[in-house]
């Protein structure tokens, strides 16, 4: 169980506010992506849930446990891949569980073999494109120990085939894993895709302004895009956002 409760969070630089109460709850097993505009306060949010940051004021709970300020409780991916350049594909996923002391190569092996990197386990970050590296990166998030994954914008920098490639991977692998995942992202098709739930904030200082709960099956596939239901509620969103600018 992985469920994430975010209470009354609110956070200010310089005595300029960025987050103004912010309340939510991702449950065990859910997709929620956050969508707002630029410099909206997504990434000091996941900052703060990872304990980078301290809030002013509010709270996180982890499955019922306050992790306030407390580092190493969920995994999180940056917008970039970070991974190590002085250590192999291999070793880069089992970081996290090598700090916690729960290596299993195997299982690492297998996860690269699903991820399409079956060969590179030796290779080096340099070696590797974009697409690839950004899969190490998120296959390094599922065999970390923790059960809620943060994903900041984890294609922005990839072309537009290979962020659709990305999604698709992304919901195939998460499908089997069912790890609850916090998703931030600025691109309104994208967060349709892939998530149950969409937050949608406003500009600074940031508070919800609307919530989503998605009716689309799954699995999914890309032929989504195409249909009249996503085209409206993309409609829907882009103006919600519009007015939140």
């Amino acid at each position: 169980m992985s469920e994430l409760v975010a209470k009354n969070i609110s956070k200010s630089f310089n005595d300029k506010k960025i987050l103004d109460h912010l309340s939510f709850t991702v449950k065990d097993g859910e997709f929620v992506s956050i969508l707002g505009p630029s410099g909206s306060g997504k990434s000091t949010l996941f900052h703060l849930i990872g304990g980078m940051l301290q809030p002013d004021d509010g709270t996180f709970l982890l499955d019922q446990e306050e992790i306030t300020g407390k580092r190493g409780a969920i995994s999180y991916t940056p917008q970039s891949p970070s991974l190590l350049p002085w250590r192999t594909i291999l070793k880069n996923v089992v970081l996290g569980s090598e700090i916690s002391g729960q290596v299993d190569y195997s299982k690492a092996r297998n996860m690269l073999k699903k991820a399409g990197l079956e060969g590179y386990e030796h290779a080096y970050p340099y070696q590797l494109s974009g697409g690839m590296r950004q899969r190490v990166a998120f296959v390094r998030a599922l065999l970390s120990p923790q059960d809620f994954i943060c994903l900041d914008e984890p294609f922005s920098a990839l072309d537009e085939f290979t962020r659709l490639e990305m999604q698709q991977w992304l919901l195939s692998i998460w499908e089997e894993n069912k790890k609850s995942i916090l998703f931030v992202t600025h691109n309104i098709e994208e967060a349709l895709y892939l998530s149950d739930r969409i937050l949608v904030l406003s500009k600074k200082p940031a508070t919800i302004v609307e919530e989503y709960t998605l009716p689309f099956d799954r699995p999914r596939d890309q032929n989504l895009f195409l249909t009249d239901e996503f085209l409206k509620w993309k409609r829907m969103i882009y103006q919600v956002l519009q007015g939140s600018f």
